[in-house]
């Protein structure tokens, strides 16, 4: 069988929910007290496959199952919880996204995302949306003449650590989709 990912494992513990199951599930992720803490907004109509790359951008690749695992527990779905305990195949892990090596994608490709990356307001949107950069920030960085330039102070804002490059990284994913994938097989 070949390697299940824990962000696959995941989605399939989800998958499985009922749809108030999974309701409940979301608002148990909501109402949890320990940090980081998910928004409202994160995960307010969004589909199970969306909550998983939340889950996974959130949590890491190695916390995330013990948080989703937590919440199943919770809502008393504790034979799904155990499931993803104990996965049918192996995980493989891929702990953040840096590909065997110390350096994480995002840092690895700046130099390529800066010069390549051409619509850089709907990346602004979502990084506003998930909290990685706030109003003001948002504003400066819209006068911003050239995408360029605009992408110079956007990694400014990446500084804060691994959690806001992965969001920076599935961000890139959903709409520079054809960069992406020619920066993955280059990898």
């Amino acid at each position: 069988m070949a390697p299940k990912t824990t962000k696959a494992a995941i989605k399939d513990s989800l998958a499985n929910l009922s749809q108030d199951k999974f309701a409940e599930f979301v608002e148990q992720l909501l109402d949890r007290r320990e940090p980081p803490k998910v928004r409202r907004s994160e995960v307010e109509g969004k589909s199970r496959l969306a909550v998983t790359n939340l889950l996974v951008s959130t949590f890491t690749e190695s916390k995330a199952p013990q948080v989703v695992q937590e919440i199943l527990r919770d809502i008393g779905c504790s034979d799904e919880a155990d499931e993803l305990g104990k996965p049918k195949g192996p995980i493989l892990k891929v702990e953040s996204l840096s590909f065997c090596s110390n350096e994480h994608f995002v840092d690895k490709y700046q130099l390529e995302l800066i010069s390549r990356v051409s619509n850089v307001a709907p990346i602004l949107d979502e990084l506003l949306a998930r909290g990685i950069i706030g109003e003001e920030k948002y504003g400066a960085i819209r006068q911003i003449p050239t995408c360029s330039e605009k992408m110079r102070e956007i990694y400014n804002c990446l500084r804060a650590g691994e959690r806001c490059k992965n969001i920076f990284y599935e961000i890139l994913k959903d709409h520079e989709k054809y960069l992406m994938e020619d920066l993955l097989q280059n990898n």
